[in-house]
């Protein structure tokens, strides 16, 4: 069932990029990770330039669903706009917006700013607590694309249901004409899960290595730019690691962007405030945004 959901949405990627252009033509990014992907930044905090709808940005905003649930990744295409943050939800009808942003406003910000000539799209599906392999997933779930415990459902599929739901609608701004989507990068914030199992963390750049192609093989684009978050710790406000691991998967990053012709690893994180133990400030969600922005953009302008 996993191969014919992956060999679906690569036909809908396929077809998207093969209509004719009629109506607007749109940079498309996949936003996916973890609970830093997710995003605690207050929507009351925010500036505000980020602060209302954001014209000329689309997002899809997949619903998120554990491991081993029925395959969901619900959503619909609409304005970006503050709320898409952790909390959020959709039913594929309509949006219940939270209180908490991520990384998606000043990402789009800094894009329209570097290249103010195109309109982008977000398809955006990450899941707090999430490890890419099943040995770190706990209760939250993981990423490998060839789980078979349970009933085979994991973050992989959930996603390709996400995917598979933005690409079915082919006006995606509404103005009654075929859109055009063109796969033009990945931000990936995600580790800190995985940095918490020692098996997981030797196999960390393996797997995430696996999981970028794949989500890459997704949108039938092997070179697309990828821009990866490194991991930091708080300490917990004290002399102890929250991630007992992470210095090891921060390395496994580093090598991975290392042999990786196409991505950029950003180290901004390390700078950033906290609002608890494992989540980035207010401040921190908007600089990391722009941050994912200026790395995605070096690599297309290599």
């Amino acid at each position: 069932m996993k191969r014919i959901s992956f060999a679906i949405v690569a036909v809908l990627v396929v077809a998207f990029q093969a209509c004719q252009t009629r109506g607007n033509e749109y940079h498309l990014y996949y936003l996916g990770g973890q609970s830093n992907m997710d995003g605690y930044g207050l929507t009351a905090d925010l500036p505000a330039s980020l602060a209302g709808d954001m014209q000329g940005v689309m997002i899809y905003h997949g619903n998120t669903s554990a491991d081993n649930t029925p395959v969901d990744g619900r959503g619909i295409w609409s304005t970006l706009r503050p709320g898409h943050g952790a909390g959020f939800k959709s039913d594929g009808t309509t949006n219940l917006y939270s209180d908490r942003f991520g990384v998606e406003l000043s990402f789009a910000e800094k894009m329209k700013e570097l290249f103010p000539d195109e309109k982008i799209a977000i398809i955006k599906y990450s899941r707090g607590g999430t490890s890419i392999d099943t040995a770190a997933a706990g209760g939250a779930g993981a990423w490998l694309p060839g789980y078979t415990g349970g009933n085979a459902v994991n973050q992989y599929d959930h996603f390709l249901s996400t995917v598979k739901g933005a690409l079915a609608a082919k006006d995606i701004d509404g103005d009654g004409k075929k859109d055009r989507l063109l796969p033009s990068g990945i931000l990936w914030m995600q580790g800190e899960s995985d940095a918490n199992n020692d098996y997981a963390t030797s196999i960390y750049k393996e797997n995430l290595a696996m999981l970028i192609d794949s989500i890459r093989t997704v949108f039938s684009a092997p070179d697309m730019p990828v821009a990866i978050g490194r991991i930091s710790d708080s300490r917990n406000d004290a002399d102890s690691l929250v991630w007992t691991w992470g210095d090891a998967v921060r390395e496994a990053q580093a090598k991975y962007v290392a042999e990786d012709g196409k991505a950029v690893l950003v180290t901004s994180t390390d700078n950033y405030g906290y609002s608890d133990p494992w989540h980035y400030d207010s401040e921190g969600y908007i600089d990391l945004g722009r941050k994912f922005a200026e790395a995605i953009a070096a690599i297309r302008q290599r």
